[in-house]
Formats: C-alpha cells, sequence, structure tokens
C-alpha cells in the first residue's frame, strides 16, 4: 500500500488486524498525526472505521456494541482502534462532524468495500456551511491545550483544523492533510519548519513566538468565520434519505 507507506506509518501488516474483528469492517482506514501529515517517530498508530452488526444484535434485548474501542502493541508500535456500526456512523455524519468525513476520505485505507465507496460517494451530500462550528470548536480545544501545555502538537493541530475548515468552506473538499493545505490555503510560512520539528518528538515544545503565533491563529479563525459567511455550501444536509435507504439496503443484504 503505497499511500500508507508514505505516510510514515511503520512498516506493519495491518490486514490481519481486520480479520480479528469480531463483525464486518466495511471500512478501515489511518486517521491522526498520519492522515494530518506531521507523525512522530513514536506516533501511535490510529485507526479508525465501521463495522456491521447482526440484526439480531440491534432488535434484541442486550445493548449493542455501537462503539468498539481497542488498544493494543504491535511490534513495538502502539495501536488504537475506533469502530462504529454503520448506523451511529452515518448518524454522526448527520450531526455535521468533520472528524468522522475525515475518516471516511482518509486516502490512508487499510481496509475498504464496496459499500465504504459507495458511503464516500454519498458523503457531499451532507456537508453543509454549519460544518465550520465543528472546525472552531476543536480550534479552540486545542489553541487552550497548547496555552497551557506549550506543545508542538496541540499547535499544529489547531493551524490543521483552522485550515482544514476554511479549505472546506471555499471549496467543498475535506482535506485533513495540512503540508498539502498549505498550497492550498494561505498560511504562516513557519509551519514547515514545526511540522519537521513534530517528526522528532511526539511531545516536544513548541518553540515559537508565541506573540506572533497568537496573532496568527486569531488571523486563521476571522478568515474561517469570513469563510463561512461566504460559503456556497447549503444551510442543510441533502442526503438524508439517501442515507437511510444506504443503511437499510447494507444491513438487510
Amino acid at each position: 500500500m503505497p499511500a500508507l507507506r508514505s505516510a510514515g506509518l511503520p512498516d506493519l501488516d495491518l490486514g490481519p488486524v481486520v480479520a480479528e474483528q469480531p463483525d464486518p469492517l466495511l471500512f478501515a482506514t489511518v486517521s491522526g498525526a498520519h492522515l494530518y501529515g506531521f507523525p512522530s517517530r513514536d506516533s501511535d498508530v490510529d485507526l479508525r472505521g465501521v463495522h456491521l452488526l447482526p440484526v439480531e444484535a440491534l432488535v434484541g434485548l442486550r445493548e449493542p456494541e455501537e462503539t468498539r474501542t481497542r488498544m493494543w502493541e504491535r511490534e513495538a508500535v502502539e495501536m488504537d482502534l475506533v469502530t462504529h456500526d454503520l448506523r451511529k456512523f452515518v448518524r454522526l455524519m448527520l450531526r455535521r462532524n468533520g472528524y468522522v468525513l475525515e475518516q471516511l476520505l482518509s486516502p490512508l485505507v487499510v481496509h475498504s468495500s464496496d459499500a465504504h465507496t459507495e458511503l464516500a460517494a454519498l458523503a457531499p451530500g451532507v456537508l453543509t456551511s454549519h460544518h465550520a462550528h465543528h472546525y472552531q470548536g476543536f480550534a479552540r480545544t486545542q489553541r487552550r491545550l497548547f496555552a497551557r501545555t506549550g506543545e508542538l502538537k496541540p499547535l499544529l493541530y489547531t493551524f490543521r483544523v483552522l485550515l482544514t475548515g476554511i479549505h472546506l468552506m471555499r471549496t467543498g473538499e475535506v482535506q485533513a492533510h495540512l503540508p498539502s493545505l498549505l498550497d492550498l490555503v494561505r498560511a504562516p510560512g513557519y509551519l514547515p519548519e514545526l511540522i519537521a520539528a513534530k517528526a522528532e518528538a511526539e511531545h516536544g515544545a513548541a518553540h515559537v513566538d508565541h506573540a506572533r503565533v497568537e496573532a496568527d491563529l486569531d488571523a486563521l479563525q476571522g478568515e474561517l468565520e469570513a469563510a463561512q459567511a461566504g460559503s456556497g455550501l447549503p444551510d442543510e444536509v441533502a442526503a438524508h434519505a439517501a442515507l437511510h435507504d444506504f443503511v437499510v439496503r447494507v444491513r438487510v443484504g
């Protein structure tokens, strides 16, 4: 899988991870720092995906495992797998959740299926101008974490989500890869240096001019608000009915 290798992922066979799951996976992709383009040497591997529960798991008396989380170590690499049942994942998509769209559309694909391809094709129909709120909220959270810790990781996350949100509002494209965003959205010139520094240490300090960084973040926050105000994205989700039909069809086979 050339895309996985070029993202700086460890040389691991991730196929067995899919085979070990108790229910079929419609897809599994890599998220986190590898998707965002600033992994460190010791970054864990964040896998995200969708599993398909059998009908009896949803209509019986037991609570269904709509979300499964597993953390373990494989060949000295920390692995983190989170999957949602299809219905829950689609509900998250309908809640203007940019995070799950980034997982669905991640180019770092470990496992795919026809259902994955079809669901990805429906993704544009859930995009609205209100997705800007997701990225604004995410940026505020990471910015507070940077202010408290002084670490480089939350600072890069803050820049990444602001640039992702701006680009989404302007183009309707979900782009989570920070180095690619630097060619698409005007951004501070020092970001490549910060990305290179992050490669050396997952929790290293950010050696930056804090006053300049705060001013740049304020400016990008303003750009995101302006991009939302001028966005051509609709106010409402367009694909609700199509997604309902999709979930029913995939579930009942």
